[in-house]
């Protein structure tokens, strides 16, 4: 098993040549490259004790992999990499469950309130045949968000910039393209994925403190 401080060299490597796949225009290299750096974070995470919440994580990073080889290939399967998206964040839906089922109504009207601006937004300049699609994701994030939140800790923090990287796909894609946007994509995407990688490692959680609804999560 490659040392963490490998892993995190071959990661920054992948990263970096992704960028200048980018900035050249290489499709090829782009494709070769772009699922490195969530790759080093499932063999990371093979490392780590095994519990309900890692085995969930790992799924939904696995996915995140499929999202990525597929949004990389040069044609249009924007609904195909959506939907491996969407299983990611059902799979981190279920691991944020593991850890607290509390209510979290805070949460909970933050997410309703971000998700719903974002499909509305969306909506608002035509979504034609991805009307549904797109609809089911936002969903799907925003009850990720909610959860994510109601544990704190690395995982809420991971899960804003997974739905940041979200929002501005959206936003570039069907509101009004920018320039920057496949950098600011991509950079806030891998740190989402990395922190809530670090989330299965950032401490033990007491599982009877969270069956009973206390705050067992906090020690993420």
């Amino acid at each position: 098993m490659p040392r963490p401080g490998h892993l995190l060299t071959i990661a920054v490597a992948a990263a970096a040549l992704y960028l200048y796949a980018l900035a050249s225009d290489n499709a090829l290299l782009g494709l070769l490259v772009k699922p490195v750096p969530v790759l080093t974070l499932i063999t990371w995470l093979g490392t780590a004790p095994a519990t309900p919440y890692r085995r969930w994580i790992i799924l939904g990073l696995a996915f995140s992999v499929l999202g990525d080889i597929l949004l990389a290939i040069p044609r249009d399967l924007f609904v195909f990499g959506l939907a491996a998206f969407l299983c990611a964040h059902l799979a981190y839906l279920r691991g944020y469950c593991t850890l607290t089922r509390r209510p979290a109504y805070p949460a909970l009207a933050f997410a309703v309130l971000i998700g719903g601006s974002l499909f509305g937004l969306l909506a608002g300049h035509g979504l034609g045949p991805l009307l549904i699609p797109v609809a089911l994701y936002a969903l799907a994030i925003g009850a990720m968000l909610w959860r994510a939140l109601a544990c704190g800790g690395l995982a809420a923090l991971g899960a804003c910039a997974f739905v940041f990287s979200d929002s501005l796909i959206g936003i570039d894609r069907f509101v009004a393209p920018f320039t920057a946007a496949k950098y600011l994509i991509i950079l806030a995407y891998w740190l989402g994925q990395w922190l809530i990688a670090a989330s299965v490692t950032c401490g033990s959680i007491d599982k009877a403190l969270i069956q009973s609804g206390a705050r067992g999560s906090e020690n993420c």
